[in-house]
């Protein structure tokens, strides 16, 4: 029988060899160690609440959790881990380099800091955590962007939460007067902001996919709605045989018409337009990250189909995304889940939910390949 996770062995050892490694290197150590942190603190053994300073009750801290979100928020606009790659620094310097007030950015900064973001040393100074090194802008896995992108455009959406639940209409639309894509054509600032934080997401996870699931067979590749074509690189990087096209409209391709000349391995092109009229002919694999979630189940079928008539007779269609589970069962994609209600008129699906939107695009769901990202490969077949 074959070794299930060949995949992930071989990314890795394909990785070693490549220009990849450093990042995907510290990329594995960011999360693990990120795992352990949240780990620790939901055991209630970091050592920071005991019982000379309990906790407010638990639905009051999960009620005010836009406090934490914010204040992270504000972090990362002001680029304070930045100015804190280097070595510590006091709330002084900090206060200088960001022309902020001293005494709120100190206040801020202990938050943080008990949140373990941030370090609070003596002096009144403060160093970069773990954690909070990932609030960076120039570290692999970097999450300033989307940090930023959460705390601005998202923020205001989920304050019209309630209108989204009474009416079933995006919360983003009422806050915006007008819907997401829209309002980014016409916003420079949060559309580099909301693009740059896409990439970075990307990047991660595509070198989960790419430790989960087998390219092996796959000769050209179209990334649906791939954006910059950070995701699709990442995969080119370690497969070079295949020959890739990243497809998005003409705004969203700005960085990617110049992938190619970044890649040292592969081939790539960019290609502009609108995937719900069509999409470039003739590749072997369609994928398509975290795209579907965006619209409803008729504009997804109608992605799905145009991608069935353009690929070859052996093709096959790849959805990265959260797969909800059934029943009460923790999850992030259940949240998330809600962030699509608010943001735009998609949503996250359950398999059964996936699979009836494969079934009337005119696919079979053959499986489904959980990663150690949240996202998942969802792989469809053309029913004959």
């Amino acid at each position: 029988m074959a070794f299930p996770n060949w995949p992930w062995l071989r990314t890795l050892a394909h990785a070693r060899r490549s220009p990849q490694w450093p990042e995907l290197k510290l990329l594995l150590r960011q999360r693990l160690l990120s795992s352990l942190k949240l780990r620790n603190r939901s055991l209630g053994i970091n050592g920071k609440n005991n019982k000379s300073n309990p906790a407010p009750p638990a639905i009051f801290q999960m009620a005010t959790g836009y406090w934490l979100s914010q204040a992270i928020y504000v972090a990362a606009k002001l680029g304070i881990a930045d100015f804190l790659k280097d070595g510590p620094k006091s709330c002084t310097e900090l206060a200088v380099a960001t022309k902020v007030d001293e005494q709120s950015l100190f206040r801020l900064m202990r938050a943080l800091s008990s949140a373990g973001i941030f370090v609070a040393l003596s002096g009144g100074s403060f160093a970069l955590s773990n954690v909070g090194r990932e609030l960076r802008s120039d570290v692999p896995g970097s999450q300033r962007a989307i940090a930023i992108t959460l705390g601005e455009i998202h923020y205001q959406a989920w304050g019209e939460l309630l209108h989204s639940v009474q009416t079933g209409s995006p919360g983003f639309d009422k806050a915006f007067d007008a819907g997401l894509f829209e309002y980014l054509q016409s916003n420079a600032e949060a559309a580099n902001n909301f693009h740059e934080g896409m990439t970075d997401v990307s990047s991660m996870v595509a070198y989960a996919v790419l430790m989960a699931y087998d390219f092996s067979g796959i000769s050209s590749m179209v990334d649906v709605g791939g954006g910059e074509g950070a995701f699709l690189r990442k995969i080119l990087e370690l497969h070079p045989e295949i020959e890739g096209t990243v497809f998005d409209l003409e705004p969203a391709l700005k960085k990617a018409h110049h992938l190619n000349g970044k890649m040292s391995k592969g081939k790539c092109t960019a290609v502009a337009g609108n995937f719900f009229e069509s999409v470039p002919q003739g590749a072997d694999a369609y994928i398509m990250s975290d795209v579907i979630h965006d619209w409803n189940d008729e504009q997804c079928v109608t992605i799905l189909q145009n991608c069935r008539k353009a690929m070859s007779k052996k093709g096959r269609v790849l959805v990265v995304e959260t797969v909800v589970p059934e029943g009460d069962a923790p999850c992030f994609s259940k949240l998330l889940d809600v962030n699509m209600l608010v943001m735009t008129r998609g949503k996250e699906r359950t398999r059964s939910e996936f699979n009836a939107v494969f079934d009337a695009a005119g696919y079979k769901l053959t499986r489904v390949v959980r990663t150690v990202a949240p996202q998942s490969v969802i792989e469809g077949i053309p029913k004959t």
